[in-house]
Parts: structure tokens; C-alpha cells; sequence
């Protein structure tokens, strides 16, 4: 039976005891791909206001904050996800200063502050939980997210899907800038592929 990752309940329960985990792939090799296109951000003359979607359990905040990027908005829609989010920076770094904020990433014009603005957005296979809920609530994600990107923002989202956008009236132009081999359980199994997408707002 599939998991119910578009449901708030299955994040409730799997977050009362899970602590750390990675989706896809390490935050470490997601930042790889996202780096290059923060240092250009970075060359605009600011350090980029960055937002995670769906945060969970992962460490990526970790990395953002070790490589000195420190506007970085964390959000989850469930509140034990933020609680583990500031666990581990804490852990890490012995306090807390990336921001942790619980969220909607379909709804966030009405969860964040309206005039808040992100030169970055990012996500490590949210936009493929919140795809469970079908096409319609990835529109959802992609508007919300359009909105809270500043004219010349970009989002990078990682996904296990080859067409993960591929949806009418998608708010932004798209572009596959990774694909991640996935570990072979036999060498004759076959070639399977993340993505990473970089999406930028038409």
C-alpha cells in the first residue's frame, strides 16, 4: 500500500519518531547543484533570501548555513518537522539562526508575510509528496511559490520524476539541469534517474 505523503497526517505520525533523513539524495550533493547559481545571486550585490519547502528532517539548512548563507527560511505545514529542523542546526552548530516557520508550500502568500520575497526557493522531492494530491496541487505549488520569488528568483526542486511539471499553464519556464544516477540494487538492473529542476518564473 502506497504511503499517503500528501496527507498531513502521515507527516504527523512519521515525525513523532523519525529524526533525520535525507530524500533522493544527500543535502550535500543537492547543494552541489544548487551552489553555482547562489554564487550569481550572490554577485547582485546581497546575500540571497533563500526558502526551503518541506524542510522534514533534513539538514540542507545545515549546508546552506556551513557555506555562510544565512537568510534561509525553513517551512513545513507539520510542527514537529520545524521542531527537528531547529534540533539538528542546534546540534550542529550549538544555536539557531536560520529561520523555521510552519507553512503551507501551496498556500504560502497566506502563511508567510505577503511582502516577503525569495530570491531562491528549494525543494528536495516536495513538489513530488505534494504530487499525490494530482495535477491540481502541483498548479498549486508552482503559483504559490511563483508568488512569494522575486521577479528574477528561481526554484530548484529536485524530484524522482522525469515530468514532474509537465502541467498546463505552469507559471514558469523549465529546465532539467541534473540527472542523478540511482544506485543499482544488481548491475542489471536498469538505468533509474533523479532530476534536478531549476525553474524559472515566465
Amino acid at each position: 500500500m502506497a504511503a499517503d505523503f500528501e496527507k498531513r497526517s502521515y507527516w504527523h505520525d512519521r515525525f513523532t519518531s523519525e529524526v533525520s533523513f535525507e530524500w533522493l539524495v544527500s543535502s550535500q550533493s543537492f547543494v552541489s547543484f544548487i551552489e553555482p547559481h547562489l554564487q550569481a545571486l550572490s554577485r547582485c550585490g546581497h546575500s540571497p533570501r533563500i526558502l526551503q519547502l518541506g524542510s522534514g528532517t533534513s539538514d540542507l539548512q545545515n549546508c546552506f548555513r556551513a557555506r555562510g548563507y544565512l537568510d534561509v527560511t525553513n517551512v513545513d505545514y507539520e510542527p514537529l518537522a520545524i521542531e527537528r529542523g531547529r534540533q539538528l542546526e542546534h546540534a550542529t552548530f550549538g544555536d539557531v539562526r536560520t529561520k523555521y516557520v510552519v507553512a503551507d508550500a501551496t498556500q504560502l502568500d497566506r502563511d508567510l508575510a505577503q511582502d516577503l520575497k525569495f530570491d531562491m526557493v528549494v525543494d528536495k522531492s516536495t513538489a513530488d509528496a505534494v504530487s499525490c494530491g494530482g495535477e491540481a496541487a502541483i498548479s498549486r505549488i508552482a503559483f504559490s511559490v511563483r508568488n512569494c520569488l522575486t521577479d528574477k528568483g528561481i526554484w530548484i526542486s529536485l524530484s524522482y520524476s522525469s515530468d514532474r511539471f509537465n502541467i498546463e499553464h505552469l507559471p514558469f519556464d523549465v529546465e532539467i539541469i541534473a540527472r542523478i544516477l540511482t544506485q543499482k540494487a544488481k548491475p542489471s538492473d536498469p538505468d533509474v534517474y533523479h532530476h534536478c529542476y531549476l525553474l524559472r518564473p515566465k
